[in-house]
């Protein structure tokens, strides 16, 4: 496993973990779905940035197609 990589997955967890100290208790709605679409509009819109805004190279970059991509903006109202 690279550097890297432990570190997202430590940042993840650690993540998670804080949410769910500032819940005080309170139980989380749908924090599967939360934890998702934060990821994904955080990492849809860092790759545009470092595409200059190219969706075919950003996704390229992510795996998916730009059909894919461009649904995936407008889910998660990114321009």
């Amino acid at each position: 496993m690279s550097q890297d990589s432990h570190s997202q997955k430590k940042f993840t967890r650690e993540s998670v973990r804080r949410y769910l100290e500032s819940l005080n208790g309170h139980k989380p709605n749908q924090l599967y779905d939360l934890v998702i679409e934060e990821t994904e509009r955080g990492m849809i819109t860092e790759v545009l940035k470092w595409c200059k805004g190219n969706r075919t190279n950003a996704a390229e970059m992510l795996g998916i197609t730009r059909t894919t991509l461009r649904n995936k903006m407008r889910k998660l109202n990114i321009s």
